[in-house]
């Protein structure tokens, strides 16, 4: 009787050794993930990307490539807007935000993306994953679950993000980023993704990125049949409120200022270009930080903060808003009016 009990006893041990060899805990994940960054030579992938701002949504088509070591690429288009995409790009001559569309392009001196979170891009996930220690973790039947924190610059208002990650293959499937009351306000659907692909070094070019996304000089007609658009702000901090709102012609377009006025004045400049230049443009060289508001890319510089978006120039400026102000107000200004 002792004997077939110390035999049960072992067998049941030995189960019991073999499904806990058999699990992976979240060290082997990491492990997995931190290896398939350093082994992989390249990655492409194409994602859609939701952004809640108020009661509205914006859908986004992002694509992404990365070449070892240092070539990486992001396009990114508004699903509702014909005036091209913006392209963030890092090449052998630095970091540049390109509008394509109205040849306009800007040259940072840092180190993007390795700076701040990036929820499109792989390596940022992975890093952001790595290194927070008080992540989360959690198994589903296809995905390895991350909740962690994100890092992004002079942004409080998305502290979070969930990554879901394909089991087996550690390809990115999920990114949601979350407020702080946990709600989803951008979301990143992994549509295709794949590792160690040959890609050219073209697709890095400035200039050639430049002109493939460049569009012609509107005729007469066209200039007369267009309308402006005006863009406001659905965020305002309290106590903040419009003022005054004024429509100026400039060389090559309109110009219009909207002056908000209270406890933190600030200045919203939009410029709605009529032609652009036909040539490439020698690439500004900017002073300032590199901002992400998700649906573009801002130029944050002393007390202001500028951007590209559905062929307009914007410009928040103000010497009381704080840079995470800045960029809320940024992120939630929207097509309100049309003249």
């Amino acid at each position: 009787m002792k004997r077939k009990l110390m035999l049960f006893v072992t067998a049941v041990v030995a189960v019991m050794v073999l499904t806990a060899c058999g699990e992976e805990t979240v060290d082997d994940v990491l492990q997995a993930l931190d290896d398939q960054v350093a082994d992989m030579t390249s990655f492409t992938g194409k994602a859609s990307m939701t952004m809640s701002t108020g009661d509205d949504t914006e859908q986004y088509e992002v694509d992404v490539m990365h070449k070892a070591d240092d070539y990486f690429k992001v396009v990114m288009n508004n699903a509702d807007d014909e005036k091209g995409s913006q392209v963030i790009l890092r090449n052998d001559e630095g970091v540049f935000v390109l509008t394509p569309s109205i040849n306009k392009s800007y040259k940072f001196q840092n180190d993007w993306p390795n700076q701040h979170s990036q929820p499109y891009m792989y390596t940022s996930l992975v890093n952001d994953v790595l290194n927070d220690r008080d992540r989360e973790f959690q198994m589903t039947d296809n995905y390895y679950v991350f909740k962690v924190k994100t890092n992004y610059k002079g942004n409080q208002q998305l502290p979070y993000q969930e990554v879901y990650f394909h089991k087996d293959t550690y390809k990115p499937a999920l990114v949601r980023v979350q407020d702080q009351n946990g709600d989803t306000m951008v979301e990143v659907d992994f549509e295709s993704f794949e590792f160690n692909t040959d890609i050219e070094d073209r697709e890095f070019d400035t200039d050639e990125n430049l002109s493939e996304g460049a569009v012609s000089v509107p005729t007469m007609t066209e200039l007369e049949e267009q309308e402006t658009t005006v863009y406001k702000p659905n965020f305002v901090p309290e106590g903040v409120e419009l003022a005054n709102e004024e429509v100026l012609e400039f060389e090559n377009g309109e110009r219009v200022m909207m002056s908000y006025e209270g406890e933190k004045p600030f200045t919203v400049v939009q410029e709605q270009f009529e032609s652009y230049p036909t040539s490439v443009q020698v690439p500004v060289t900017a002073s300032g930080d590199m901002v992400d508001l998700g649906f573009a890319v801002g130029h944050l510089n002393n007390h202001s903060l500028e951007w590209q978006y559905e062929g307009n120039r914007f410009v928040i400026a103000s010497d009381s808003l704080t840079v995470d102000e800045m960029i809320q107000v940024a992120q939630s200004v929207d097509q309100q009016v049309v003249k």
